[in-house]
């Protein structure tokens, strides 16, 4: 055969091999039984237990290695509970669905209303807003005069005008209307919302309810924003440390000599100390922190919000005195992931009940909910002068009528009171129909989410796995329990082997007891110190100790390592039993010390030893059954892992 015919048939042969071998994801990695271990399977549960695929991708083969022999043998526990049948135990099921509601309706929560509105409200907070309005009262009458003020600022009325002419808002009303910077979080999200919308020197085209009542919105201006500031001040207060209004004389005299102090390049630190009045900032140089807007009054915000870092302002008056700013940091505005607890904590602050109402609403609708009004008047009715916690009357009667329905399920009057009674909303607090629809909504809520819950493994792929992994978690946990841990006896000859060959490895270290006398005042202890010279009995003295937990052991201490503290290393100094310390000072008052014991280094004795030798022997049993149990295993289920493969994992990206 030609050297051409062999190239090109080593050319056909690698061709084929390329074009055969299987997609990467699709590598086997592991057969056991009749079942198999994809590469897809191994670095999704590689990824998980590291914490994220970047981790995962710098891993070491040997680390692949490690974890393969271990994510097999868990394979092979699940194969084995598939055998058992565990999927049809119905404990187990219960406890499945227990934690499928649990989770599943903090799953719906966080995913149904945090996530998407955190970062919502993330976006929006890089913008901040400046508005006006016009604010009228939360009632029919004023609804309707607020929309006929807007037809007529619409048809050309100055929305100034109507200001002074109809806002109800006594404190921007004197200001046009002006409520100031804001951003997402701040006001109403009714109010925020509409802002949002509107572009600057624009009015919002509809009339905004909040709860404070109705608005007409005006937006004056929108730039990015500085999410916090950090400054310094000086101010020159309006009163004297008397309480009486100031000389404006000797408030310029003041002022001139901060400027000219300034001016000649004295630290801006230095002269706020020397000459502020203001007693939380003066002794860290006038520093205020970082703030955001809303935070200082707004003279004093709008001239620090327009300085950059290093700047100092001119004079700026508010109503607390005069003031000289200087901004000494910006803070730069924070990533999602950064800024995320802060958001919860204002959606939790502004919008979240409103969101949860939205959502069960919706659900109510969905799941034809129905308040039997009927059945809540029969409860007040025997119970109008009962308190949760106490027994329900008429029960005989209306025990098994339903309080409410949903998708075609019923709750009774016996499964409502058995949630209320126990309810630390509701506990000690009087019948009354609105406590009893109150407790009904707030139930229902809850059940109509677990309903959801109950199939969200069926539409949402992420929820089903976690599903899936706390299914394998209680499969697994019941292995080992039948296996392992059930099957651990230990017995004291078991216990008596182990420590005698495994006594070298329980030993105390150089140990010292102690008693102390113990007095509060150096006149008291001084006495005692006396008595003891003139021969009086220590522990006759002891036992007046004034140490909180020791009067009842007569300041006895227990053995204590040396060196372990600082009372150990005083009473081991001590050379003979039976001597005793001059008074000590210590935090709280004075002590002397008598040496009782000095007990050197040495191997416990079993029956020291033996709370230890316990859970040895306990660990080692659980890892012999544990070998064995996998031991089985393997004989059972046959397992081969092809380590070569793994050479491969982590190779293809997006795979």
């Amino acid at each position: 055969m030609s050297l051409k015919v062999n190239y090109l048939l080593l050319a056909f042969v690698t061709l084929l091999v390329i074009s055969c071998s299987p997609e990467h994801s699709k590598i086997i990695v592991a057969d056991y039984d009749d079942s198999q271990i994809t590469m897809s399977d191994f670095e999704k549960a590689y990824t998980k237990n590291v914490g994220s695929y970047e981790k995962a991708v710098e891993d070491s083969f040997s680390n692949y290695k490690n974890f393969a022999d271990l994510y097999v043998n868990f394979k092979m526990k699940l194969k084995d509970a598939e055998n058992r049948g565990y999927q049809n135990d119905s404990s187990l099921a219960s406890e499945l669905i227990d934690y499928k509601k649990k989770v599943g309706v903090s799953y719906i929560l966080e995913n149904e209303i945090v996530e998407p509105n955190i970062k919502e409200m993330y976006e929006m907070r890089k913008t901040e807003i400046r508005a006006s309005h016009i604010m009228f009262k939360p009632d029919d009458a004023s609804r309707v005069l607020a929309n006929k003020v807007l037809d007529s600022i619409k048809a050309g009325a100055k929305f100034e005008e109507m200001v002074q002419k109809y806002s109800q808002d006594r404190f921007s009303k004197p200001k046009e209307g002006d409520i100031y910077y804001f951003t997402a979080g701040q006001l109403p999200y009714e109010f925020e919302e509409a802002c949002y919308k509107t572009e600057k020197g624009q009015i919002y085209p509809e009339v905004v309810k909040t709860k404070f009542g109705y608005h007409i919105i005006k937006v004056t201006d929108k730039k990015p924003r500085d999410p916090k500031i950090r400054a310094s001040h000086i101010l020159i207060g309006l009163r004297d440390a008397a309480g009486n209004p100031v000389d404006t004389n000797l408030v310029k005299i003041r002022m001139d000599s901060v400027l000219t102090a300034l001016k000649s390049g004295e630290n801006f630190g230095d002269v706020a100390k020397k000459f502020s009045d203001d007693p939380g900032s003066k002794s860290n140089g006038g520093d205020l922190g970082f703030f955001e807007r809303r935070t200082m009054v707004p003279a004093f915000e709008e001239a620090a919000f327009k300085l950059n870092v290093g700047q100092v302002s001119d004079v700026v008056k508010t109503n607390f005195g005069w003031h000289i700013i200087k901004v000494t940091d910006i803070q730069a505005y924070p990533s999602f992931e950064e800024d995320r607890d802060n958001l919860k904590e204002i959606l939790k602050k502004t919008r979240y009940n409103d969101l949860y109402a939205q959502l069960t609403d919706s659900l109510a609708k969905k799941y034809n909910y129905q308040l039997n009004e009927t059945v809540i008047q029969q409860i007040f009715g025997y119970n109008d002068s009962t308190y949760v916690g106490a027994e329900l009357k008429g029960l005989e009667s209306i025990g098994e009528k339903p309080i409410f329905t949903y998708n075609g399920k019923n709750e009774t009057v016996n499964d409502f009171y058995s949630k209320v009674k126990w309810d630390k909303e509701y506990t000690a607090k009087l019948i009354s129909i609105d406590l009893l629809n109150k407790a009904a909504k707030k139930y229902a809520d809850q059940m109509m989410l677990e309903e959801v819950a109950l199939s969200l493994d069926k539409t949402d792929p992420q929820f089903a796995d976690l599903m899936q992994d706390y299914q394998n978690g209680i499969f697994i946990f019941k292995l080992q329990e039948d296996e392992v841990w059930n099957k651990v006896k230990i017995d004291s000859s078991m216990l008596a082997d182990y420590y005698q060959k495994n006594k070298d490895k329980y030993t105390w270290k150089d140990r010292v007891g102690f008693t102390e006398i113990f007095a509060k005042k150096d006149s008291v202890i001084q006495d005692y110190y006396n008595q003891l010279k003139a021969g009086v009995n220590f522990d006759s003295l002891a036992a007046k100790t004034e140490r909180t937990g020791y009067k009842d052991k007569k300041g006895k201490y227990d053995l204590q390592v040396v060196g372990s503290t600082e009372f150990a290393k005083i009473a081991d100094s001590l050379q003979n039993v039976g001597d005793y310390t001059e008074p000590i000072k210590n935090p709280g008052g004075y002590s002397i010390l008598r040496l009782d014991i000095k007990d050197p280094a040495r191997i416990k004795t079993f029956e020291e030893a033996k709370p230890e030798l316990t859970g040895a022997v306990q660990e080692a049993e659980s890892k012999r059954l544990e070998n064995e149990y996998i031991d089985s295993l393997k004989k059972k289920y046959s397992p081969i892992i092809y380590y070569d493969e793994l050479q491969e994992a982590f190779k293809v990206e997006n795979n």
